[in-house]
């Protein structure tokens, strides 16, 4: 099935243009967005979850769960969709905490969305109903930081300490990290 996806300029607005996933060549000064859910427990640990082998980039490693946004969805919409989709987690909008925006200007460009989660599922209740992944697990923040100096997370993620302290603080949690 054919995926779009809304083609914006560098300011975040929408071009009225459109993109095919994986067959569209984005042009200089055009975006998409891509939007991520950082899902944190009540231990402050984050949920990742690892790519099926089938997947055409960084097949088997591990990412924190989203995808691109479709023409139409707002950011928000498509987080909602992504978590139902890849790991069965039915998030509602108000259980949504904006977390930041990050901007990637190399080609192709895209805006990425953080956004945030409260949950304490226990891994035997995710689902991965679509086949994008195939395991998941809680790991602290020294841990993820771990995996992604060695090279075991996807290579986008853009994620670290700054962004950890910035959710515990969103979601009324002591800071653990300092530096």
């Amino acid at each position: 099935m054919t995926e779009l996806w809304d083609i914006y300029d560098k300011n975040k607005n929408k071009t009225g243009r459109f993109a095919e996933r994986g067959v569209y060549e984005f042009k200089e000064g055009e975006y998409h967005i891509i939007t991520v859910a950082l899902i944190i427990n009540s231990k402050n640990e984050i949920l990742i979850t690892k790519r099926a082998e089938t997947k055409k980039k960084e097949p088997l490693k591990w990412e924190i769960t989203g995808g691109g946004v479709k023409a139409g969805e707002t950011s928000l919409q498509g987080i909602l969709r992504e978590t139902s989709e890849e790991i069965g987690m039915k998030f509602k909008k108000d259980e949504a905490i904006f977390l930041k925006e990050i901007r990637k200007d190399e080609t192709p460009a895209d805006f990425k969305d953080i956004w945030l989660f409260k949950s304490d599922s226990p891994i035997k209740d995710i689902k991965f109903e679509d086949g994008e992944v195939t395991d998941a697990k809680w790991v602290t923040i020294d841990k993820f930081l771990e995996m992604k100096e060695n090279k075991e997370m996807i290579s986008t993620i853009d994620f670290g300490k700054e962004e950890y302290n910035l959710a515990l603080e969103k979601i009324g949690n002591k800071k653990v990290l300092t530096n």
